[in-house]
């Protein structure tokens, strides 16, 4: 027993002498603190306060104050950045035991951030006003003015991308400078996050880039690069590269953010934080979860699921490393082509919602319309939820590092490995009109019709009501192609190796990017008749006693279409890309870099059509009902091989020089290619690209100013570009796409600050052409879908109690529906905005609205001609109505 106490007290005399050490390393450490302002005597809030070459600092509050402690004594450069203005330095020296007041009182501004360093698409990281290229950065304060519900909508904020963000939150097209969006998706703009590629192919159908990543509060800026050096920094990507730049918790600090609908259902909260560890090493971790109806009206869950990101960095005496895994698992819905009404003329028309079926505020989505049965690839009963929409599922786990090493070499590797697939299922009218002119065809079709052709009378019923109608409220019917695919696996590997070199004036880089990406869905399309209005319910028709549809069932598979859409890919894209990259600082003010990349493709696997079953009994009722009379399934005994490569070489070359330290010039040439995925392999018999290279050529030249004023900052940047596309097919129509364009225009973006008022705008005029194509068609024509100019202007206004209003408007001026250049789609803006008060300190509430005045802005349009002089219903798709949510944010 004596012993046991004797224990007992010499550990607890150990444990008093550790805590004994560590109050004394304690009080032996000091502390910095001080304010931080602006040359107006403003506070400068949120900005970040660090000693250099370590991970300590501080964020300052709301009255600009910060304070930095646990500080072994020394003397340190202190560092001091915010978004919009000009980082400073300034010597301290701490003692044991006692505080260093060190103020920062004049701050300048920087609102193009052009002192900024760039890290997408260069070769070593440098300011943008030393770089050679067309460069743009959006930091979390400026996606929160530019109130985006999507990732698209934050892009429409960038100059030279057009983003028709009218899909939802995926599913975007998206292009640049006028290089035509010509089967959907992003294919020459590359969407990457923290430097490596989403996916492969920015095209692929039903798996778009944006598809994979949800823009919340761990982003720490997007930083975005048109043209340029983006031909030889990436593969498939030479319009653009839009990089997603994460936070690494190199600075404490976090927030939590809830959103609500206040017209509509939705919830959302956001969560974030990050700090400083031992031994130079940081955290950060956050994401999202959301559930709700989505912008436009469901009336059931339509948007469901979240994201988590947790990411780990080490700083070491001469290098950084970083660890991270993300996970995605989330449903939102995807909103196709729908009825609209057009009168007028071709060139004067007037766009107008469908009685009883609003163009922005409705969807195809319905609380009447939830499931999709039929057979999978193997001919097994399957019963899909059609409220699962995009539904993505991706797990990605990336390691990066960059190290000096001896005489100037450094080294370094960003690879991710990321385990993708979900589902894309989204109701597409492939057919609107009269009751009578479909239901009629309809019925005719099925063999009742007279002698001389006409329906025999025919009976229709609402399915869920039960409702016996002879004609719809408003006189419309729709034929609906249900886009029903499962994205089975879609993993990929992304690997950017680079050893360069630094001498005097002169920077080398040798590296190597390695990607493999797996393609494997299965097309499993239906055919449903459906009411034109809100919550609009499946329809039964009859004729002659007889059932046409199965509970608004009208085809296994789409013979309105061909039966194209029953099909599976599982094919594999293996890419070798080695590229070599050089700068020489000619003078303090010249720089001129050079790169060159060789893109080395093998593509194999097969690709499965599809086959006719006459008389199959799909339901297994015993009965071969009506949509049973022609079944269109998977034919998995007549898969077709696919195996071919194809190769390139891109380049790029600029050079940049400073008139002086605020105002600068630049110029560029580059030819870079894209290569087609799954669309140069069509899984209905062709066409297959063995014999021809399957990639689509991209020249650009182009030439930049840039000033950074006083209060403000201009960026100004004149392209050309000429593009030839060499296949393509898409997907609605089974046409392969094979157009030569060439465009020139103007990239300006420009920001004002003074007295607590900002302004931000951009703007871009695209004068684009078709040249040339297979048929000879069109040359001369506008290529479809391309505005003449598109714009956005950001005022807001901040007081110094915190309070802040702005708004922003986003429009462009009229464009064509099709190549044909007959339908026009007319001018619009969009007027959004918000209210934000400090609550408290810490504490911010807002009030966000989008699309204020309701307007219908139409992004595409099936057709490309109307009949004048009457109405005509057509699909086409909008950008989403109105909407307003309120934002309760909370950052520590």
């Amino acid at each position: 027993m004596k012993r046991i106490v004797q224990k007992i007290k010499g550990r607890w005399a150990l444990l008093g002498l550790l805590y004994l050490g560590i109050q004394t390393l304690a009080f032996s450490q000091g502390a910095i603190d001080g304010n931080v302002k602006d040359r107006d005597g403003n506070a400068v809030i949120g900005a970040s306060v660090v000693l250099q070459g370590l991970s300590i600092g501080a964020a300052t509050d709301v009255n600009g104050n910060y304070k930095i402690d646990k500080i072994d004594a020394g003397s340190y450069t202190v560092v001091v950045s915010s978004i919009g203005y000009l980082s400073k330095k300034s010597e301290a020296t701490v003692a044991d035991g006692t505080t260093t007041t060190l103020n920062f009182e004049d701050l300048d501004l920087d609102l193009m951030e052009l002192e900024d360093v760039v890290v997408t698409g260069v070769l070593n990281p440098r300011s943008k006003l030393s770089s050679s290229v067309s460069i743009t950065t959006v930091n979390p304060k400026q996606m929160q003015e530019s109130v985006p519900r999507t990732t698209a909508e934050l892009f429409r904020t960038v100059p030279g991308i057009k983003a028709e963000a009218s899909g939802g939150d995926g599913n975007t097209n998206i292009s640049v400078r006028g290089i035509p969006i010509s089967s959907g998706g992003s294919r020459y703009a590359q969407i990457q996050k923290d430097g490596l590629p989403l996916m492969l192919y920015g095209d692929i159908a039903f798996s778009t880039q944006d598809q994979y990543i949800r823009t919340d509060r761990t982003i720490d800026r997007l930083e975005v690069v048109r043209g340029g050096s983006a031909a030889t920094t990436t593969t498939n990507g030479p319009g653009a590269i839009l990089n997603f730049i994460s936070k690494t918790g190199a600075v404490e600090g976090g927030s939590i953010a809830t959103t609500l609908g206040v017209d509509y259902n939705s919830f959302r909260t956001d969560f974030e934080y990050g700090a400083p560890l031992a031994n130079g090493m940081s955290f950060h971790v956050g994401g999202f979860l959301r559930q709700g109806e989505g912008p436009r009206h469901a009336n059931h869950i339509v948007n469901k699921g979240g994201q988590f990101k947790a990411s780990l960095t080490k700083a070491f005496e001469r290098g950084v490393a970083t660890i991270e895994y993300s996970a995605l698992n989330d449903r939102t819905a995807a909103y196709m082509p729908m009825p609209i009404m057009v009168s007028g003329t071709n060139a004067d028309p007037s766009w107008n919602s469908v009685p009883g079926f609003d163009a922005v505020s409705n969807g195809l989505q319905s609380p009447f319309f939830r499931q999709n049965f039929g057979m999978d690839s193997d001919g097994n009963a399957r019963n899909v939820n059609i409220s699962d929409g995009i539904h993505t599922k991706r797990n990605a786990f990336r390691a990066s590092f960059e190290f000096d090493l001896q005489d100037g070499w450094s080294l370094s590797n960003n690879t991710r490995y990321a385990f993708n697939g979900g589902r894309f299922v989204a109701p597409f009218t492939a057919q609107v009109g009269t009751t009578s002119d479909i239901v009629g065809s309809i019925v005719v079709a099925n063999g009742d019709s007279t002698a001389t052709g006409e329906p025999l009378p025919y009976t229709i019923n609402r399915v869920t009501s039960g409702t016996t109608i002879t004609d719809t409220d408003n006189g419309l019917v729709q034929r609906n192609h249900l886009f029903d695919v499962e994205l089975n696996n879609f993993n990929n590997v992304m690997s950017d190796t680079k050893l360069s070199k630094s001498f005097d004036d002169f920077d080398v880089a040798l590296g190597f990017f390695k990607a493999n990406q797996n393609i494997e869905m299965t097309w499993l399309w239906n055919t449903y008749l459906m009411e034109v209005t809100e919550d609009a319910e499946l329809l039964n028709v009859s004729a002659n006693g007889n059932d046409i549809t199965d509970q608004g069932l009208l085809n296994y598979g789409v013979p309105f279409w061909g039966n194209c859409c029953t099909g599976k890919y599982n094919v594999n894209y293996d890419v070798s890309a080695p590229y070599l990259q050089a700068s020489f600082e000619a003078t303090d003010a010249l720089n001129i870099d050079g790169s060159v990349r060789y893109d080395k493709t093998r593509v194999s696997g097969l690709v499965t059509p599809s086959q006719q079953i006459a008389n199959l009994d799909v339901n297994g009722n015993g009965t071969i009902d009506a949509p049973e009379r022609s079944v269109s399934r998977v034919n998995n005994s007549q898969a077709k091989v696919v195996n071919y490569d194809y190769d390139y070489v891109s380049y790029s070359f600029g050079a940049n020089y400073k008139l002086s330290n605020d105002v600068a010039v630049f110029a560029r040439t580059s030819q870079g290619y894209v290569g087609n995925g799954e669309r140069a392999t069509w899984h209905q018999g062709g066409p297959y690209l063995e014999n021809k290279a399957p990639k689509n050529s991209l020249f650009q030249a182009e030439f930049g100013y840039k000033q950074r004023f006083t209060k403000g900052g201009l960026f100004v940047t004149g392209f050309y570009a000429k593009t030839e596309e060499e296949a393509g097919v898409e997907a609605t129509t089974q046409r392969v796409l094979s157009n030569d364009y060439k465009s020139f225009g103007l990239e300006v973006e420009g920001s004002y600050r003074t007295a607590g008022f900002d302004l931000r705008g951009m703007l871009t005029y695209v004068k684009a052409e078709i040249v040339d194509n297979d048929g000879n068609t069109n040359i001369g024509n506008t290529p479809r879908r391309q505005p003449a100019l598109s714009y956005s202007l950001l005022p807001s206004y901040t007081l110094k109690a915190g309070h802040a209003i702005g708004v922003s408007v986003i429009g462009q001026t009229k464009a064509y529906a099709q190549d044909n250049n007959e339908l026009v789609m007319p001018a619009y803006n969009i007027v959004n905005g918000y209210v934000s008060f400090k609550v408290a300190q810490g504490f911010t509430a807002s009030l966000n609205a989008n699309n204020i005045f309701n307007t219908i802005g139409i992004t595409e349009s099936e057709e490309g001609s109307i009949t004048e002089g009457q109405d005509n219903y057509i699909r086409a798709r909008s950008v989403s109505g109105r909407s307003v949510a309120l934002n309760m944010i909370f950052t520590f």
